[in-house]
């Protein structure tokens, strides 16, 4: 597959996984912390650094594991979203549910053809192996 070409799947896999860090980082710290001045809780976002630079890069693995340590983003939007009393914070969790869904098809959706590719190498690799005699 040729990885010079920009793939809509990635911009929106990079643009949505950006915008969750700023996001996380401002809901945390200015819009609704958990207490005045800012939270500990701004540290949820550093698990959502490691990925970044792969994921800007391009990086089929990093793709395929970061799109299930979003769910934990996901999650935590759900909750938040069902128990923050504050309504700004409730807002803030259904961005952040939105930009976790977005991310993972964004991410799903990229590496679509690169899974069909090497399904079908695979397929062929099996199908050219010589056959053993008995």
């Amino acid at each position: 597959m040729n990885n010079t070409k920009q793939n809509p799947f990635h911009l929106i896999a990079c643009a949505s996984l950006i915008a969750l860090i700023v996001l996380l980082v401002l809901w945390e710290m200015l819009l609704a912390p958990l207490r005045p001045g800012g939270s500990w809780m701004v540290l949820k976002v550093i698990p959502l650094l490691y990925p970044l630079r792969g994921i800007l890069k391009r990086q089929n693995y990093t793709m395929q594991w970061s799109s299930m340590l979003i769910f934990l983003y996901f999650t935590e939007g759900v909750v938040r979203a069902g128990s923050d009393t504050l309504a700004l914070s409730r807002a803030l969790a259904g961005l952040e549910i939105i930009l976790s869904v977005a991310f993972f098809f964004g991410a799903i959706l990229y590496l679509r053809p690169y899974k069909k590719a090497a399904k079908k190498a695979k397929k062929e690799a099996a199908n050219n192996l010589p056959s053993e005699p008995i």
